[in-house]
């Protein structure tokens, strides 16, 4: 297949990429770069997949060191020229989105960064879709769409119409201009909602990263609702599971409904914060020290996937505990900020 992968650079996005280099396929990945968080590990991860940082241009594809079969160029979203001129030249198979401002709380402070990148940005590559068309478009939804929905586990049944953060609502309006045009032009597309995911190379405005970097640095680590949270933590290689899995089964128009579909993806086992900060402390040999605090602006108390649709789909079901999750993720963790911090070291030494 040929497969573009938009946020290619990000957590999910190098993960997915990874996986359908190693199984054979062509990929292009784009990603804008933004400074939402480092962009050295974005840069990083792209390295993993042989993307040189100092050959990467504005709007110039660059071929991997180490895979034939990939491509990389840094561009945005909201560049609708390049990016249909981005889909003209290849033609798509599949196509799968990550791409988007992410961060809950930060779409309180910066609304508009929102609607530039989540629901202008998407508007471009439906378009982009429409005028050259593709057999599949998988894009990131998130289970932020459930707000704080009172009946568990949430189902994509439900109604999803009161979110209560901007991050949450231009995830909705994804899935409602994701319809509009699988009823209008056919084109079939599948919104996949994710639930807390973690992992190596995870994003470090993220809970468990965050979390480690407090405990390794003797610092109190912050939990809000005084620690009364429940997240359904899912590892990324689970995600990626169902994100490859279900790019190979686009939907079917049938009895006049749109080839279009929505999706859970996660653990569909909600696990108590408090036991997934025990599960880092065990993993660091370290005991957090804690403040308790109230709940924030945007935040839900508990989320919960009912994964039944995406199970009869693909037969999907995540295999990696918390604790071998957990334990991955520290690992990666440690061992990549203490190579940072020697090659800072390093640096210091020539310089003096």
């Amino acid at each position: 297949m040929k497969v573009l992968v938009t946020g290619a650079a990000g957590f999910i996005g190098f993960h997915v990429v990874s996986k359908l280099l190693n199984a054979g396929h062509f990929v292009v990945g784009f990603d804008n770069l933004n400074k939402y968080y480092s962009t050295q590990l974005k840069y990083d991860r792209l390295a993993q997949t042989g993307i040189l940082k100092h050959k990467v241009l504005n709007n110039v594809e660059v071929q991997s060191e180490t895979y034939s079969n990939y491509f990389f160029i840094k561009m945005d979203l909201c560049q609708k020229e390049a990016v249909v001129q981005l889909f003209e030249t290849h033609k798509f198979d599949i196509v799968i989105h990550l791409a988007a401002q992410a961060g809950v709380r930060y779409s309180i402070q910066n609304p508009e960064i929102y609607l530039k990148s989540n629901v202008d940005g998407f508007l471009n590559i439906l378009e982009a879709c429409r005028q050259n068309p593709v057999k599949h478009l998988v894009y990131a939804s998130s289970s932020s769409v459930y707000g704080n929905h009172k009946k568990v586990p949430f189902s994509v049944k439900h109604k999803v119409d009161t979110p209560i953060s901007l991050y949450a609502a231009t995830k909705k309006s994804n899935e409602l201009m994701a319809h509009t045009y699988s009823h209008l032009f056919k084109i079939p597309t599948t919104g996949l909602r994710f639930f807390t995911v973690y992992g190596p190379w995870g994003r470090p405005d993220m809970a468990p990263s965050l979390f480690t970097d407090a405990i390794i640095n003797n610092k109190p680590i912050k939990i809000f609702n005084n620690g009364k949270m429940k997240r359904d933590f899912t590892y990324v290689d689970d995600i990626v599971k169902g994100i490859i899995g279900i790019s190979k089964h686009p939907p079917v128009a049938k009895n006049k409904k749109p080839p279009y579909v929505l999706h859970n993806v996660g653990n569909s086992k909600p696990i108590k914060l408090m036991a997934f900060i025990k599960a880092l402390e065990n993993n660091l040999n370290i005991k957090a020290k804690k403040m308790f605090l109230p709940m924030q602006p945007g935040d839900v108390k508990r989320t919960f996937a009912n994964v039944t649709s995406l199970k009869k789909a693909i037969g999907y079901k995540p295999t990696t505990s918390l604790n071998d999750g957990v334990k991955a993720f520290v690992d990666w963790y440690v061992d990549y900020f203490a190579e940072k911090n020697t090659k800072n070291l390093e640096k210091e030494i020539q310089e003096n």
